[in-house]
């Protein structure tokens, strides 16, 4: 994975293989998320199609006051009939990231682990 950032803005530039449920080959993908630091919130977004395209996902806040280690989605990202939420959990070498994607042709739980080298 590769990061770049400029002033509040770092993108991720993801590539890999993963092997869904249920399947026996692996698929590609390669993803970039552009994640906005705010004051009180982070805004993730999906740049597959280009920074000048991006796909705004949600803001992750606080899911407790007076707690920083835990952020979620205030609202779902609505993509067609699907329903996109996730949850961050800060690490003090990283943050994990599960996303939930539910709709009535997707069920999935994705499981992110981002770790300094």
């Amino acid at each position: 994975m590769e990061t770049t950032t400029i002033g509040n803005i770092v993108r991720f530039h993801e590539q890999g293989r993963f092997v869904p449920e249920g399947k026996a080959r692996a698929v590609a993908f390669t993803n970039v998320y552009r994640w906005e630091v705010e004051s009180d919130r982070l805004r993730l977004f999906h740049e597959r199609r280009g920074a000048d395209q991006a796909v705004w996902l949600f803001d992750l806040v606080v899911s407790e006051p007076g707690t920083s280690t835990t952020l979620v989605s205030r609202d779902a990202h609505v993509c067609g009939d699907d329903r996109y939420a996730a949850h961050l959990t800060l690490h003090p070498d990283g943050f994990d990231l599960n996303w939930r994607i539910e709709g009535p042709r997707k069920d999935e739980a994705i499981y992110y682990r981002y770790r300094h080298d």
